[in-house]
This record gives structure tokens, sequence and C-alpha cells, in this order.
């Protein structure tokens, strides 16, 4: 059987493990980034955001596919809430959470009731069947690496490879442990290694760790810096120092000896979630972590010569005036190497979706006009607040950097950008939650 897998505009590691999975099932497969399903008999389609359910392009991509009579089956993390996918997309069937048992059994039998781990449609009806248990993370297939992985690049890696699976936070707004669990499974390192190897073979030449926290792998109930010391060393030993990457990381998930590490075996920089400078929106967002321990990450990493990256989250629907002015407070203080600032958005199924799902329009920062210093520019309060945010941030900057008009209209650009994407996602969850018309 010919199969396309096709992950839009990036090749995922889950795209690329799944065509592993099925090339091992004796499939003939391909892997693209483009909507073009070729010659073959039956399409994956592997999707990352929930905007890809309100892209045109991929609906009549889809339509497309199925008026041809080939199958088309829906799988990746927007299969978390498998009736938006089949009311927005209409394929086939959705591959329901970790699916390398469960693809290689639909591409063999078709959808089937007793199938565990998909969701279809039946007369109108979404059934969706019995969740497939969680699956072993070692001895699989190598993943089916494309031949031109050397030119991608993802924050400056051309991959992210996955070391472990589960995520012991519970952060309002994230995926991940709803995903895969918040029990860590880690992968032999042996396999990871023979991984890397294969990816090098195909021309990557910088690797990333897995996307979340990286020193959680070998987690037992505790970090286990022996086992991310190994993994670090041996990806340095693979690749150089200076072609890994191991940025995501919680504040209250580092010792001295994992930042030694982190400095002395990879690029040297962190991306820390901060989210927020108040501790009222951290306890709000399930953050786990407060201020005070914020500034402690900092200070710890910089004393191993590290440079420290933020991420920050605007225009959550409590977040107050004092809170946001909180945020650039901390930034402010810390003066940190790097700055990236996201409006909340709200993926279906999570605390978050279901707190904007109870905040009145007028009260949701994402709609309220913003009356302030950028009123005359027409934004919402969160999108000035991204905005601003940026703006700010840049001032603090260790390097300087100047706002001139060029970047001054591109962050304008995207801070509108944001606030209507995280707009049509809240539309589609108040259609699907509120028992609207689903289309």
């Amino acid at each position: 059987m010919k199969t396309v897998i096709i992950s839009p505009g990036i090749a995922t590691y889950g795209a690329m493990l799944i065509g592993g999975v099925v090339r091992d099932a004796g499939h003939e497969v391909r892997l693209s980034t483009a909507l073009n399903a070729g010659d073959a008999d039956v399409v994956l389609l592997s999707l990352f955001s929930t905007q890809h359910l309100m892209d045109p392009a991929i609906r009549d991509f889809v339509a497309g596919v199925r008026a041809s009579e080939r199958p088309v089956y829906i799988g990746g993390p927007v299969s978390a809430y498998p009736e938006y996918v089949l009311g927005e997309l209409a394929p086939d069937a959705v591959v329901v959470g970790e699916g390398e048992e469960t693809v290689p059994r639909l591409l063999g039998r078709g959808v089937s009731p007793d199938l565990p781990g998909i969701a279809f449609s039946d007369g109108g009806r979404t059934v969706i069947t019995p969740p497939a248990p969680p699956v072993p993370v070692q001895y699989r297939p190598l993943p089916l690496i494309p031949d031109d992985i050397g030119r991608q690049s993802i924050r400056g890696a051309n991959a992210y490879i996955e070391t472990h699976r589960g995520c012991t936070g519970a952060c309002t707004f994230c995926q991940v442990p709803r995903f895969f669990g918040r029990e860590i499974r880690s992968r032999n390192l042996d396999e990871i290694r023979k991984e890397v190897r294969a990816f090098r073979e195909k021309g990557a030449v910088r690797l990333s760790v897995s996307g979340g926290t990286g020193s959680l792998f070998g987690y037992h109930g505790e970090i286990d810096d022996d086992a991310v010391i190994a993994l670090l060393q041996m990806l340095a030993e693979e690749l150089g120092p200076k072609n890994v990457s191991a940025p995501d990381i919680r504040v209250d998930a580092i010792t001295d000896e994992i930042l030694e590490a982190i400095r002395k075996y990879t690029i040297g920089w962190l991306f820390y979630g901060f989210e927020s400078g108040s501790d009222a929106v951290l306890r709000q967002m399930g953050k786990g972590v407060t201020v005070a321990q914020m500034h402690e990450a900092v200070e710890r990493s910089r004393q191993h010569g590290l440079k420290v990256a933020g991420c920050f989250i605007v225009g959550y629907p409590t977040e107050t005036t004092e809170d946001y002015e909180a945020t650039k407070d901390f930034i402010a203080e810390e003066m940190l190497d790097d700055v990236f600032v996201s409006v909340a958005e709200p993926i279906p199924k999570t605390p978050l979706a279901d707190l904007v799902l109870r905040t009145p329009h007028e009260r949701n920062p994402v709609y309220a006009p913003h009356e302030g210093e950028y009123r005359s520019l027409r934004l919402t309060e969160a999108e000035a607040r991204w905005f601003d945010l940026s703006q700010h941030a840049d001032m603090y900057k260790p390097l300087l950097h100047v706002v001139t008009d060029e970047v001054f209209s591109m962050y304008l650009a995207e801070a509108r950008k944001q606030g209507e994407d995280v707009r049509r996602v809240t539309a589609l969850i108040e259609r699907y939650e509120k028992g609207g018309d689903e289309r």
C-alpha cells in the first residue's frame, strides 16, 4: 500500500516517527510537508495546531482526496479533540493519542468500532473507541527522515528529537501532560544515539532535545542528574556541543549539575517558560512555581555562564493591569538575553479553554478594546500588551535593539495576527462546547 504522511510546513518528529512505523509495517511510505497526495493509496495527515482545522487549503485538500475515494486519516496533537477534527475537516477517521500501534492496524483493517484509539463519524454521530494503551517508547523503528532535513530550521535546530514522553507539570494552557500523561517514559540512551546518527546521515547538523522539560529525562520521582548529563554528553559526542540544544526547561527542574552540563555539552542557551511576572497569574495558570523561583533560576543559570531567554504569555483571561505591569518589571530587572511573547491561546479541552468559555467577551483581554497608550492603533487589550511587551523587552536586552519603523510595523502586524488567531480558536471552541453549529 502506498502511503503519504503529510505534516504541513514542517517535518515534525511525530510525523517522522509514524513514517518509520508504517515503513517497518511493510508499506511504501513517503513524508511530505506539502499538501500533495500524489499517487498514494492512503493519506495520513499529521496536524499540530488548532489553526490547521480552520485552514481552507487543508479543508479543500481533505475533501479532494476523499472525493478521489482514497481514505484520509488525521493524527497529531489535534487528536486530543477529535470531534473538532471530524466536524471541521471530515476525514475518514482520527487517530486519537499516540499512534504507533493504532496507525498500522488502521491501515490494515480500515475503520472499525473494534479498533481502539480512533474516532470517526457514523451517520452524523461521532464514535470514539476506547483509548489505546500508552505506547512503549523503547525498541521502536527509526524515524522516516526526509532527505532535506538539513535545510529545516526550528528555532535553529533541524529537528527536535524525542528523549522521553510525559510531563509532571499541570499548566492549564498546555496539552503535553494531557496527551502523553504525567508519568515520564524515558528512552534508552543507545537507541537515541542510533537515531541521532540516522539524522546525521540524512544531513541534519543541529538537533534539539524534545520540547517540554528536557531535564525530566530519566525521571523517577526526582530529577536524575546522571541520566540527563549522560544524554547531553552523548549528543555532544555525536554532533559536537555547538550543534546540541536542550533549551526548554522548567525553573523548578534544574540542578547545578544539569546547568553545568548544559554549559559544557550544548550551545549554552536556556528557554524558561516564565509566562508571567505575577504570582497570582502563575497560580491561575497552574505553573506550580513562584516569581521568586524564576529569579533564582535566572541567577543560577548565569552563574554557570548560560544565556537565558524567557517565554511569556499575555492576555490570559484573568490577567489584570497590575499583573501585566509585574511581568514588565520582571523583564526589566532580569534583562533577559531574548524574549518570546504569545497571546494566551486556548487549546481545546484544556483548563484554559474552560476558563475562556466562562469569561464574557467584554472581560476577555483578547476581545476587550485597548483604551490606553495605543488606542489609536485600534488594538484589543491582549494585542496591545503583546505589542508593548515586545518593545519593552527589546529595551532591556543586553545587546542594543532599536525599534525602527520596520520593527514597529512588524510587531504591530504580529500583535494583530495573534489576536485574530486566538479569537478564531475561541470561536471554534464556543461552537463545539456551547452546542452551536458544528460545520
